[in-house]
């Protein structure tokens, strides 16, 4: 019998054939006009704003995230936190389409920017600031890096991530963070954020995690605690190929 493992990366590998084919495509596409680019934009910041919140128990839905977005109006019902998720990362994904004109420098100042502004509205203290406690995180005895060790092994993250195809560089850098978990709070979110940030400057479109794959997302992310990156791999690669066919789609 074929090795587990084989198998694994021979489906990684016809994924990343994949997501390269519909790469071509997409390139092959006549010019967005500005109007068309910003639309598009708000589609995928909506779109990400809800699934990332939701992937971290965020009870709004992807209609009630647009409505707080857009028009600036609260739902009933919904807690004031859940406004403040919806806000805050509403922000960071603005400044992830600014980010991305620059040179893509994944540095330590870059994340805590992007943790502050999804952040600072419901902690002003911890926004953009490394944690200070040891962190418990359900669902898993993965023992996390005590917190004076969070500066140092950000800063030797930082300057060793390693580039390779740039949607599985996306999730090395999502899988280091949260493995680092360098905050108190908010590390999935700034981490997916991260990864739509190196995504973006390959110009790919955002990926979205969906929320019905949260169980899978989690077991995948549980996986790579243990060495075993392809569970993790291979959700990513699912994401940015939906993202891929939902722009052709969209506007073929």
């Amino acid at each position: 019998m074929p090795d587990t493992d084989d198998i694994m990366d021979t489906m990684i590998d016809s994924k990343l054939e994949r997501i390269d084919q519909l790469r071509e495509k997409i390139q092959e596409m006549p010019r967005l006009s500005p109007a068309e680019i910003g639309q598009l934009r708000q589609y995928y910041k909506v779109g990400l704003t809800y699934s990332s919140n939701a992937l971290e128990g965020n009870s709004l839905t992807e209609i009630e995230t647009k409505v707080v977005i857009e028009d600036g109006i609260t739902i009933g019902g919904k807690s004031v936190r859940e406004h403040f998720e919806a806000i805050g990362h509403s922000d960071a994904v603005d400044f992830l389409y600014e980010a991305v004109k620059n040179p893509l420098d994944v540095t330590e100042e870059l994340i805590k920017t992007i943790h502050h502004l999804f952040y600072h509205r419901i902690d002003a203290q911890k926004a953009g600031n490394y944690r200070t406690v040891k962190v418990f995180v359900s669902g898993t005895d993965f023992d996390f890096p005590k917190p004076h060790d969070v500066p140092r092994m950000m800063r030797e993250w930082t300057k060793n991530l390693a580039p390779r195809h740039p949607v599985i560089y996306a999730a090395d850098a999502h899988i280091d963070l949260v493995t680092i978990h360098p905050f108190e709070d908010g590390n999935g979110r700034t981490a997916r954020l991260i990864m739509n940030l190196i995504l973006l400057h390959h110009r790919y479109p955002i990926a979205i995690i969906p929320p019905v794959r949260r169980v899978e997302y989690l077991e995948a992310l549980r996986a790579s605690n243990r060495g075993d990156r392809e569970p993790f791999y291979g959700i990513v690669c699912d994401a940015v190929i939906e993202s891929q066919k939902d722009y052709i789609r969209m506007l073929g």
